[in-house]
């Protein structure tokens, strides 16, 4: 007699966290693959590419998601709910950094060398225009540098950032206008039509 296993990769990720809450340790690795790598990358983003503390933050979400399922509210989609977990977890440690910054001696540690093995940008060719890219976002206020990677990098919809950002979507609209157009005037310099 053949003992039927469930195929987890078929599970929506709401089916799994439901299969989470109920001790299935197959949904969580499936769950585990599926966003484990895209979180790392949005949190080296907004977390000044400091690669240890965002795999931290990775293990803490995923920690979370283990050893709390029922904070997952079913009624909403859990790819917006892990972005919103995400981004107050980067809103919690803003917070944190600018009470050390308070005691510090004025330096900035946030902004270590890139990591190259980690790149946003790797199929532009123009490497001057990806460090330009990246500097200028980096230079972004928080809440517009945060809508324009959930919409350009992580790919989220309009309405599925509003949520993730607790905010209507004409802020989200707002906040990209604000960001496309800053980028825009920052990298013009680029813009081969510009530069005719």
């Amino acid at each position: 007699m053949k003992i039927f296993r469930a195929q987890h990769n078929t599970f929506t990720d709401e089916e799994l966290m439901q299969a989470i809450s109920k001790g299935d340790k197959r949904a969580f690795d499936e769950l585990y693959n599926r966003y484990a790598a895209a979180l790392l990358r949005y949190f080296m983003r907004m977390l000044w590419k400091d690669r240890e503390k965002s795999e931290d933050f990775v293990h803490d979400l995923f920690a979370k998601i283990v050893n709390k399922p029922e904070y997952f509210d079913p009624t909403r989609s859990f790819k917006t709910w892990v972005y919103s977990v995400a981004n107050n977890m980067c809103k919690n440690e803003y917070k944190k950094a600018e009470v050390r910054k308070g005691m510090s001696n004025g330096l900035d540690n946030h902004y270590a060398l890139s990591d190259t093995s980690v790149n946003v940008m790797n199929e532009v060719q123009d490497s001057f225009f990806q460090e330009a890219f990246v500097k200028n976002l980096a230079e972004l206020d928080d809440k517009h540098k945060e809508a324009f990677s959930l919409r350009h990098i992580e790919g989220l919809s309009i309405k599925e950032i509003a949520e993730v950002l607790e905010i209507n979507e004409g802020t989200v609209k707002s906040r990209l206008f604000y960001a496309t157009k800053y980028l825009a005037e920052s990298l013009k310099e680029f813009n081969p039509i510009e530069n005719r």
